[in-house]
């Protein structure tokens, strides 16, 4: 049940009646009917693995917070009668038994996650062993269900056990508003991840029917809409065209298929974010931002501050710190410093854990080399961009122009072709057929087919590429409008019959120019399969 098929609107347009019929008591109950709905109609055997998640992650979060309890009074009680390397003795032993729980859990979610997501690459990378051994004998696949958005539930409860675990959430006590804050289901399909104490609260409040808050999340589902299926789904012709035979489009088409993926991933991803937080917010629920303009970002370590926020936010929170601060690399910091000097010595733990959360990003992102390659040349690009930040400096001292507007435009314009580039790891199948694209970019001579129509026998008409440059237009001046404040809001000033003609403009835009017809499947969401 795509987000994009006339079962999912009737299933919302069901589940919004009701929500506000009900009485307020009642309405988290009601998401969670919902949602467990809306996850059996995806597939009845994905309920075995959210079902595990959830009650694992409940239970162990239960007894984490119990024993800190316990271990609180336990102190108060016997302050008097214990020594220091007593009470130091009894933390540690009880810290201990709360990091078993975590190590527990975190094995068995992450477990299930891996087993699922990864086995057959890891099976694909022994055969490839095997091969180059002359080893005639293979290991087989297996068939095994991957539940929709498995990535995101699981990342979402390993943050809330971590959480509990540092005591900076308190263990929620009701199970069923846990699967709740789980399993809520405009999230599941592509996040973002969410936080326990970002989202519980809103999800299992009472909400009264608010017409401004409900205006405005039906607003902000039609500008989805629009960016999905006027702009994203409509250029999935022509990127699929040039993607499927790199053979036959190369060079110039291979520039071209950068942009056009570019644009439709901004467009995928976005829409389907404002999709999920206009759900939510016709609910009465808020759901995090999840983008801020991240094509105006002037350098790639700016892009990832504004793009995929909630996932960029997990990692450095629950990767980056833990495993620069672990007791390892505090020993190799030591090392470093005393073999190396201060310098490399402080810079080093930097990198391995960059290295190791870039590396988990790209595995994270899918079961393959080439975005494993992609998490690892975002981390390149970083970290020699850092090592560059006094040169920049200086550059930028010696030179007033480097602050003009036209310098600030080229380091956008510099900015988003990298990542034109970088997502060409997400287009093409391996790493090989990647790299020989992106080199056949520098060596083309058929830059003529910019221009003189070839592009026009993408299975994009003339048309096509007018709506898709008008919709590149009105999403940019909205993306301008939006540094001014919420668009909405501005909008909500203006006079009655202006607000009729945007929304209802913008509607039938969608009626009329989103893709449908043969071969239409609602293209699903790009990051449904991460």
């Amino acid at each position: 049940m795509f987000f994009t098929s006339y079962e999912f609107l009737g299933f919302i347009a069901v589940l919004f009646v009701l929500y506000y019929l009900i009485p307020g008591k009642y309405q988290w109950m009601l998401l969670l009917a919902a949602s467990y709905v809306f996850y059996f109609i995806a597939g009845a055997d994905y309920l075995i693995y959210i079902m595990a998640t959830t009650l694992t992650t409940y239970y162990a979060a239960c007894r984490i917070e119990q024993n800190a309890d316990r271990q609180r009074a336990y102190l108060k009680e016997h302050k008097s009668e214990m020594s220091a390397d007593e009470k130091k003795t009894y933390k540690d032993r009880q810290k201990s038994i709360r990091v078993r729980w975590v190590l527990t859990c975190l094995l068995i979610n992450i477990g299930i996650l891996a087993v699922t997501k990864y086995t057959n690459f890891f099976i694909s990378n022994i055969n490839g062993i095997l091969e180059a051994l002359g080893q005639g004998r293979k290991l087989p696949f297996l068939t095994l269900i991957l539940p929709l958005g498995i990535s995101y539930y699981t990342f979402q409860s390993i943050g809330y056990l971590i959480d509990v675990y540092r005591g900076t959430v308190p263990a929620e006590k009701n199970p069923f508003k846990f699967a709740l804050f789980v399993a809520f289901f405009p999230q599941l399909v592509q996040g973002p991840i969410s936080r326990f104490q970002d989202l519980s609260k809103s999800l299992c409040e009472n909400h009264s029917f608010d017409s401004k808050t409900v205006c405005y999340g039906l607003q902000r589902m039609l500008w989805g809409y629009f960016k999905k299926m006027v702009v994203a789904d409509r250029l999935l012709a022509g990127v699929s065209t040039i993607v499927g035979d790199p053979g036959a489009y190369h060079g110039a088409y291979a520039f071209a298929g950068m942009l056009l993926y570019t644009i439709e991933l901004y467009a995928d991803f976005t829409g389907g974010i404002d999709i999920t937080i206009g759900i939510a917010q016709v609910m009465g629920i808020t759901v995090e931002e999840n983008f801020r303009q991240p094509y105006f970002s002037r350098s790639l370590k700016e892009y990832w501050r504004r793009w995929h926020i909630s996932m960029c936010s997990w990692f450095r929170d629950y990767v980056f710190y833990p495993v620069s601060v672990c007791k390892p690399m505090q020993n190799f910091s030591k090392f470093s410093r005393k073999r190396f000097g201060d310098v490399v010595g402080r810079r080093l733990p930097v990198y391995v854990s960059s290295f190791v959360v870039w590396f988990a990003t790209g595995i994270w992102h899918g079961a393959s080399w080439n975005f494993i390659v992609w998490g690892l040349a975002n981390f390149a690009v970083l970290m020699i961009s850092e090592e560059f930040e006094p040169l920049y400096a200086r550059f930028h001292e010696r030179f007033s122009w480097s602050g003009t507007f036209l310098y600030k435009l080229f380091q956008t314009g510099r900015t988003f072709l990298l990542v034109c580039c970088l997502n060409m790891f997400d287009c093409y199948t391996d790493v090989s057929t990647t790299l020989r694209t992106f080199a056949s970019m520098f060596a083309a001579s058929n830059w003529k087919v910019l221009w003189d129509g070839s592009l026009l026998e993408l299975g994009l008409s003339g048309v096509d590429y007018g709506i898709v440059a008008a919709g590149c237009a009105l999403m940019l001046l909205v993306s301008l409008w939006q540094r001014e404040g919420s668009v909405r809001d501005i909008i909500a000033r203006q006079p009655y019959a202006m607000r009729a003609a945007v929304w209802s403009g913008l509607f039938l835009l969608i009626l009329l120019m989103g893709s449908y017809g043969i071969g239409y499947d609602a293209s699903q969401f790009i990051y449904n399969r991460f």
